[in-house]
């Protein structure tokens, strides 16, 4: 899924590792989710984005993802 986290973590002036402390969470777990390998749950997305102060709507790229997701559905 693709996501802002490591925009916004930069805008905070924020290591992966304050992220992680601060939404209880390993700087990998934060690794994971900027790279996009890993989608969070809703409630650790939403302790990211309270974190950040990001809307959880731009921060995750809803619109767009599930544009994608869309166009997958339509391609079978």
């Amino acid at each position: 899924m693709k996501n802002r986290v490591k925009e916004f973590r930069a805008l905070a002036g924020l290591t992966q590792q304050q992220l992680a402390d601060r939404v209880h969470v390993t700087a990998r777990t934060i690794i994971s989710i900027e790279k996009g390998q890993y989608s969070p749950s809703l409630l650790l997305a939403y302790r990211i984005a309270l974190a950040l102060e990001a809307p959880m709507e731009t921060l995750y790229c809803l619109e767009e993802n599930k544009q994608q997701e869309d166009q997958q559905y339509e391609d079978l």
